[in-house]
């Protein structure tokens, strides 16, 4: 796929529409009764999004499977306890609320005849399609996501920083550089590093046991990156404390894999796709039923106006 030029908003879709539905009542229902909670709540962002940083190309990208094989075989608690249903032949079933797994071909659907790129790609998380797109852009990068792992991807030189949704998407947290420093001490490429010491347990990631955020922050201060740290196992005159230099070396069969599993991938092999900011709906007869059958209204209304100005 070529390289895009212009302001580029990338969507971490499921982090967003996971949002919408719990930020909007379920009370919010198609004319049948079916909460679209989601759905709504979801346009409602776009909406928003799009008035206040006028992307000129936007992305949403989708989980084709939200916890790859290839993650699972190098860290089995990769996610684990989100799994609801496992299959054999295909991407496990994550444990998703009863009343959002029916709204989100509903949001595919929509998307899909506003003309608005959705891009998933088999054997990849949403982030590895953010990862990708982000490395190939020539221009400013917008990630819209909750997921913290994304801060990885800020970069000032390149114009690459993170949205991340404090209440709605009304209140942003604009993540760039300074904020990582004042935060966490690191820049975003040293993020994941931070992120492989300290583990998730949000991802099933265990990081090393007794280097908490602080501690892997004056690590990395101390040592560079994670490489410096490992290296400093190794040499008796690096300061690090005997529990420290103890845990990190019983640790290395969990760091020598983990930042496979914590870096996003740059390098998905992404689909061609359409991504300049739709003006006018790819599809306005699908889309009208589809506002008729799930009584999109003014959701609808009102980001199709700002998709059009």
């Amino acid at each position: 796929m070529r390289s895009v030029t212009g302001r580029l908003m990338l969507l971490d879709t499921a982090s967003l529409y996971f949002r919408a539905y719990f930020g909007v009542p379920e009370s919010v229902k198609a004319p049948d009764g079916t909460p679209v909670n989601a759905v709504r709540g979801l346009l409602e962002f776009i909406d928003r999004l799009v008035k206040d940083h006028r992307p000129d190309l936007l992305v949403a990208c989708m989980d084709a499977d939200w916890r790859p094989q290839w993650r699972v075989d190098l860290i089995p608690s990769y996610k684990a306890h989100r799994v609801a249903e496992e299959h054999a032949s295909g991407p496990d079933e994550e444990e998703v609320p009863d009343t959002l797994s029916p709204q989100v071909p509903v949001i595919e659907a929509v998307l899909d005849a506003l003309g608005i790129a959705r891009v998933g790609v088999a054997g990849y998380e949403a982030d590895d399609v953010i990862g990708t797109f982000t490395a190939r852009a020539t221009g400013p990068v917008d990630i819209v996501t909750g997921d913290r792992d994304l801060y990885q991807l800020v970069d000032d030189e390149r114009g690459v920083r993170v949205l991340y949704p404090l209440k709605g998407v009304g209140t942003l947290q604009l993540t760039d550089e300074a904020w990582l420093r004042e935060k966490y001490g690191v820049d975003g490429r040293g993020y994941a590093d931070l992120a492989t010491l300290r583990g998730d347990p949000s991802d099933g990631l265990p990081g090393v046991p007794g280097i908490g955020e602080k501690t892997a922050a004056k690590l990395l201060a101390e040592f560079g990156d994670l490489a410096g740290i490992m290296a400093a196992v190794d040499d008796p005159k690096a300061k690090l404390t005997p529990s420290q230099r103890k845990r990190l070396d019983e640790s290395r069969p969990y760091v020598d894999v983990a930042p496979k599993v914590v870096l996003v991938a740059g390098d998905v092999p992404l689909p061609q796709a359409e991504t300049a900011v739709p003006r006018t709906p790819r599809d306005p007869a699908a889309l009208e039923k589809l506002a008729d059958r799930w009584g999109l209204g003014g959701s609808l209304q009102r980001l199709m106006a700002t998709l059009s100005a």
